[in-house]
């Protein structure tokens, strides 16, 4: 009869372990931008081909201009840069639509901007009203580039995706309370 016990217990004991794994592993994934942080998004006009080059193509020009500067190190510093960048970010995008022959009109507004809900990577990011600067070229019906300004994290070139470490939750847990070092 002890056996049966020491077996149910272990069972019992192993489902709320599962369990609580998989509720930490899915809370980690629905929020990983910071509180804290401005977002950047352009908006294309519709989703034709046209549309989406510019809209590519402006998103290039903005994050490689120098006289844009994107790299803070606080929110408060990356607020003041922003709003006292705003007529560079307008004379890009203005320059560029010259560059490409384009003629949409365009909007720079920097504030608290809806964003829609996003799935990158595997990762849901709610919708919502984030501060941010968005550009919206023409109608907006097309799709989106967005990234996050502050922290500066469209900084991140395609070449070294793969050394970005991902930490799981479970993990920080069992090293701190289970493996103290």
């Amino acid at each position: 009869m002890k056996g049966w016990y020491f077996l149910m217990k272990k069972i019992l004991i192993t489902i709320t372990i599962l369990i609580l794994l998989f509720l930490l592993i899915k809370n980690e994934e629905t929020l990983m931008i910071p509180e804290d942080s401005i977002r950047f998004r352009v908006v294309a006009n519709s989703n034709e081909k046209e549309d989406i080059y510019v809209k590519e193509f402006l998103v290039n020009e903005i994050i490689n201009n120098e006289s844009i500067i994107f790299k803070s190190d606080s929110i408060e510093d990356s607020r003041k840069n922003i709003k006292s960048n705003i007529e560079n970010v307008e004379k890009v995008v203005s320059d560029t639509f010259k560059k490409l022959d384009y003629n949409k009109k365009y909007d720079v507004k920097y504030g608290i901007n809806y964003f829609p809900q996003k799935k990158y990577r595997g990762i849901n990011y709610d919708s919502g009203y984030y501060e941010s600067l968005v550009i919206t070229i023409g109608e907006g019906k097309g799709n989106n580039y967005w990234c996050v300004m502050f922290p500066p994290l469209c900084m991140i070139d395609e070449e070294n995706m793969d050394n970005i470490e991902y930490k799981f939750k479970i993990e920080e847990i069992i090293k701190k309370y289970i493996i103290k070092k």
